[in-house]
């Protein structure tokens, strides 16, 4: 990912923050004929000592499943925060242009493949208690041969991450824009205001 010095993560530790609140990521992986395929998954994120591991699954049916159980490849998880249109118009000055802000975060790695009922079990009681902990209740009680069998209709992996990038475009390096930016952003849309909160965070 392309990262100017002043848009560089301020710490390990905002990145993070960004993975846990944006976990529904993009997994891309490169096939055998060089061609990338992407899928769309919700991901743990577990953070030990400064060592990431991600921890996620897919339907036994999903073509990435096979790719990355026969292929072993290196694999891309791209998480997207807040972002938004910036209008040129916060600037004082009329020689501008548009552009978007946007927080986003790239994990690599090697996904290996998590074995056994009971670990493929623990990881989906770590996605009901992250999403729906009342949920796990009804889980518990379900009988054994429907969760032999749901269990079975999925692969689970583990990606220890090898390299993180974490990207923070607010427009640092453009200071007389930051005022008129954070009122636009702190009236308008959901991702605006998470913009214009992360502006607040970042001293901007």
């Amino acid at each position: 990912m392309y990262i100017p010095k002043q848009f560089e993560a301020i710490d390990h530790v905002v990145t993070l923050e960004v993975m846990r609140a944006h976990n529904f990521a993009t997994i891309v992986t490169t096939q055998a004929d060089g061609a990338p395929l992407a899928s769309h998954v919700p991901v743990i994120v577990e953070n030990t000592n400064d060592s990431v591991l991600l921890r996620f699954h897919f339907a036994r049916a999903n073509p990435h499943a096979a790719l990355l159980l026969e292929s072993k490849s290196p694999s891309m998880f791209a998480f997207m925060g807040p972002h938004a249109y910036m209008s040129p118009s916060v600037y004082p000055d009329l020689r501008r242009v548009p552009t978007w802000n946007y927080i986003a975060v790239h994990a690599y790695g090697l996904p290996v493949e998590v074995i056994g009922d009971e670990k493929k079990d623990a990881l989906l009681k770590s996605l009901i208690a992250l999403h729906e902990p009342a949920y796990a209740e009804q889980w518990r009680g379900l009988d054994a041969a429907y969760q032999a069998t749901m269990l079975g209709a999925i692969v689970a992996f583990e990606m220890p991450v090898s390299k993180l990038e974490s990207k923070f475009k607010l427009n640092q390096h453009r200071k007389e824009a930051h005022a008129a930016m954070k009122a636009s952003y702190g009236s308008g849309s959901p991702d605006e205001k998470a913009l214009a909160h992360w502006m607040e965070r970042l001293g901007l």
